[in-house]
């Protein structure tokens, strides 16, 4: 049988379109963020040259970021030798994560003194934020960055590039005062782009830039996140940020400082630890599928800037082996074939509408799994087929990511 084709990380985004203020007018306080996402392919079935794409999109974003683990650490990350692969990538402010497709989470943050709005992605699986300037050649569409009219710029710096796959931005780093839903990341380093390619040009790529949520060791930049200059700050009630994701209008919410319990079953929120700081690295205990386990004990990052659950050739033909069928899963029956993850000792399933991404063709009577293969990984990838089931809780104070049944 064939398994998918590896479809890889294409980022998630946030839409922050309508914050709250904070209690006290200075961001201390909780911060949810209300999200909403678009429907799927308007063709009905899966852009199979899209998800190739995305493929070199992860396979680049890892690459980067553990080269930047090394530089950053002096030492190569644990993880970085299992990746060989051939491809060359709470209280009151509310925000809608809107999608673009089935892939892209997009939303507002402000920048500068007076502020300048732009809309970003957040994505847990790198660490830096870069935003298009007003000298970017190929942006258009985009809302750009001016530090001549902010007083709180700083100069430019070092000329960096950023490359997601196919997706590359250049530019100079700098420093600026970053709003994020009423918190402030006061003088954040971060990449003001002067040159996008094509995958991040309008319309290809909706939001104006990208925001990572991870740490600062796999940061290019060498800087900390908009999140950890947040939370190092000390206004947060909580060092988390908190997410639920789904596929339906309104539904899904970011949360900055705690979690929203109305979202999730307050018993079955289970803890598990970060056992390497820079990734949300931690330990996937079991992958099953009806009971049968194809893998146990693996090391998985948790990405929300990944839409699947990616893994290594062998492990995602253990997993497809002996469904029928010639190519991938017949679409009446791939409902039999989801998996079940567990982490904490404790075992969360994926639904049906998350792990069908639809028919491989137009009329195809073969859907595709939401777990896809990537040669030369020796890892599990963690993202949005996954995350959509679950409350999911970023816990930076404990060290430690948090799963939870809906509520």
């Amino acid at each position: 049988m064939k398994f998918p084709s590896p479809f890889a990380s294409l980022l998630a985004i946030v839409s922050i379109t309508a914050a709250l203020p904070a209690p006290n007018g200075r961001g201390e306080g909780v911060i949810r963020f209300p999200l909403t996402r678009k429907s799927v392919d308007v063709a009905g079935h899966v852009d199979m040259n899209a998800l190739n794409a995305q493929l070199i999109r992860v396979s680049n974003k890892y690459r980067q970021t553990f080269s930047a683990f090394e530089a950053n650490t002096g030492s190569a990350h644990p993880l970085s030798g299992k990746m060989m692969s051939s491809i060359r990538q709470r209280g009151d402010g509310v925000v809608p994560l809107i999608n673009q497709g089935t892939d892209l989470w997009y939303g507002e943050i402000d920048v500068g003194t007076p502020k300048q709005k732009f809309n970003v992605s957040i994505d847990s699986g790198s660490t830096d934020l870069f935003l298009p300037s007003v000298s970017c050649m190929n942006c258009a569409g985009h809302r750009m960055y001016n530090a001549a009219q902010s007083s709180t710029a700083k100069g430019e710096g070092n000329v960096s590039m950023l490359s997601y796959g196919q997706g590359l931005v250049v530019g100079n780093e700098c420093s600026d005062d970053v709003f994020l839903g009423g918190y402030e990341a006061p003088d954040q380093t971060f990449l003001a782009a002067s040159w996008y390619s094509v995958d991040f040009a309008y319309p290809n790529f909706m939001p104006d830039g990208l925001a990572g949520f991870a740490f600062e060791t796999i940061s290019p930049l060498g800087a900390k996140s908009v999140f950890e200059t947040i939370s190092d700050s000390g206004v947060l009630p909580e060092s988390v940020f908190s997410v639920k994701l789904s596929s339906t209008s309104g539904e899904s919410e970011l949360c900055i400082g705690a979690t929203n319990p109305d979202l999730y079953v307050k018993d079955t929120l289970t803890y598990t630890a970060v056992t390497e700081e820079g990734y949300w690295q931690v330990n996937l205990e079991a992958v099953s599928r009806n009971g049968s386990t194809v893998a146990s004990n693996s090391a998985s990052i948790i990405d929300t800037g990944t839409t699947f659950i990616i893994t290594s050739d062998d492990a995602a033909e253990a997993y497809y082996k002996d469904i029928p069928g010639s190519n991938n899963i017949p679409c009446d029956t791939i409902g039999s074939y989801t998996p079940t993850l567990t982490f904490g000792g404790r075992s969360f399933n994926v639904s049906k509408e998350t792990f069908d991404l639809g028919p491989e063709s137009n009329g195809s009577s073969d859907c595709l799994g939401g777990i896809a293969a990537m040669s030369g990984v020796g890892f599990w990838v963690v993202g949005g087929v996954f995350l959509q089931n679950v409350y999911t809780v970023f816990d930076k104070g404990n060290l430690q990511v948090g799963f939870a049944e809906l509520a």
